[in-house]
């Protein structure tokens, strides 16, 4: 084997990004479609080999035209990523749609309430946690972990350290949020809790 034919093989293969516009669209929104996690600019332009820059152009251009009336879904920002979602003013027919295919997985009172106290205190303590509900939290706190709704987040520095808890990145996934800032008041919380347990 020649040293040229050695240097060629070493050389990258670097994809072009495809010319047209809505050619990178469709091929952005196709990327969206088929992942579970919300993708950063960063991993889509390294996974495609494009561009930070083409990237960027080519999604602004795919969330603009989603955003059109006659789609159904939309590009929007989540948990730090993008994703494809369902519009917001569909979310109520969806959620009956689903309800007929399989039976909906729920949070208890309990574990809402609990949930709401880490998503607004955190980072929170059980005993902080017990003083806002007056009743013991330990159990749902297992529930919320295995749900990975929260995780641990180190130790408060007081005595008997104890663990302290704050919400995960599957929790804004599970109520559409792209960060914390993003939570509703406590009022509307507590309302949204309301409805779910009536439902």
């Amino acid at each position: 084997m020649s040293e040229g034919t050695l240097t060629a093989a070493a050389e990258p293969v670097i994809e072009q990004a495809p010319e047209r516009g809505p050619e990178r669209r469709a091929l952005l929104e196709a990327i969206l479609y088929v992942t579970e996690e919300p993708l950063t600019i960063e991993q889509m332009a390294r996974g495609l080999e494009w561009p930070k820059a083409q990237v960027e152009a080519a999604l602004a251009e795919l969330v603009a035209e989603s955003r059109r009336p006659e789609r159904g879904v939309e590009v929007r920002a989540i948990a730090g990523g993008y994703k494809v979602s369902t519009k917001a003013e569909h979310h109520d027919a969806v959620r009956r749609f689903v309800k007929t295919l399989q039976p909906p997985l729920k949070l208890s009172l309990a574990a809402l309430e609990t949930l709401s106290v880490i998503a607004y205190k955190q980072p929170v303590t059980v005993p902080e946690i017990q003083q806002v509900r007056g009743v013991s939290a330990a159990g749902v706190i297992r529930t919320l972990l295995d749900r990975k709704l929260i995780s641990t987040a180190g130790r408060k520095a007081v005595l008997g350290r104890p663990i302290l808890y704050r919400t995960t990145r599957e929790f804004l996934l599970q109520f559409g949020l792209n960060d914390l800032s993003e939570l509703p008041t406590l009022k509307e919380f507590e309302e949204l809790a309301r409805a779910a347990i009536l439902e």
